[in-house]
């Protein structure tokens, strides 16, 4: 019985409290010793190596998490990044655009001032504010009218050539109809031997023709046509169309001849009204026939 005892006393070995306090003698007794004199160095990197694999997979997790976390929030920059980038590109093109129109519209202003220096030309600038609805109709209506002085008949023009002739004036509008409006005549002369004859409108932008012009007159492709001055209907010497074809048949005695405009009513915004009217003086009456005394004439010799 008793030797039963003394065995289970044995068998229980030291108590916890004397492990603790050998195993801290101990740890102290190694620390010492590795700080002094650095026995337990090769130890260490065994162990670390050792334990390093599963350090390494027990941060695993935690590194996979972050790297996640980082690569969808840098995708989600990137995103919003390339989307302002493409609004900024968009908005760049538009204000390349705005610069480029503005530098055209810029040196058209520039022309007309030039052009309305000389004496023929002086005038003032318009703007087109609206176009025909009727897409057969050649007018256009600009923000000058009575109260700025216009009239009907005042020639209207761009830095290229003839547009047309105010024909209706409103109070802040004024009604041009273009020299394309269809059978608008005007008087015309080749620049380059000063024939004359008079195109025509064909209802059409980019076309006027010249008709009745025999098939044996001197005109060629690229002929520059000027308003010769007749009839008093535009001043002389503003350029109103190139020739571009020139059909001649044998079998019928004109030529058809086609011209391209030079005024851009359509390509430009701007443009010069001419202040200056055409004068001529009144056009004398039809002489009477040869012995035969006007009837006042005739009145006032019965008195």
């Amino acid at each position: 019985m008793e030797s039963a005892q003394s065995f289970q006393v044995s068998s229980r070995g030291p108590t916890p409290a004397a492990r603790l306090v050998f195993f801290g003698v101990l740890s102290l007794l190694m620390m010492f010793v590795d700080a002094r004199f650095h026995y337990l160095e090769s130890t260490r990197s065994v162990v670390a190596v050792l334990v390093s694999p599963l350090q390494r997979l027990a941060t695993l997790p935690s590194v996979l998490l972050q790297q996640g976390g980082d690569f969808f929030v840098m995708q989600s920059s990137l995103i919003n990044k390339n989307n302002e980038l493409q609004r900024q590109r968009e908005r760049d093109a538009a204000q390349l655009l705005s610069a480029q129109s503005l530098r055209q519209e810029n040196q058209q202003l520039r022309s007309l001032l030039v052009l309305s220096q000389r004496e023929q030309f002086t005038g003032q600038f318009a703007e087109i504010v609206y176009t025909a609805r009727d897409a057969f109709s050649m007018k256009l209506l600009i923000n000058k009218g009575s109260s700025e002085h216009m009239q009907a008949g005042q020639v209207v023009m761009d830095e290229q050539g003839i547009i047309g002739q105010i024909t209706r004036v409103y109070p802040w509008l004024s009604e041009v109809t273009l020299v394309t409006e269809k059978d608008h005549a005007v008087p015309v002369q080749v620049l380059r031997n000063g024939i004359r004859s008079v195109v025509f409108g064909a209802g059409d932008t980019s076309q006027l023709a010249i008709r009745f012009m025999p098939v044996s007159t001197d005109i060629q492709n690229g002929d520059v046509l000027v308003t010769s001055g007749i009839d008093g209907i535009y001043p002389q010497g503003i350029p109103v169309a190139r020739v571009t074809k020139i059909e001649r048949d044998a079998g019928y005695p004109f030529a058809r001849i086609t011209c391209l405009p030079l005024g851009g009513a359509d390509r430009h915004r701007h443009l010069l009204v001419l202040s200056v009217l055409p004068k001529l003086p009144a056009r004398p009456d039809e002489q009477a026939a040869p012995g035969v005394a006007p009837v006042q004439e005739k009145k006032a010799e019965v008195r």
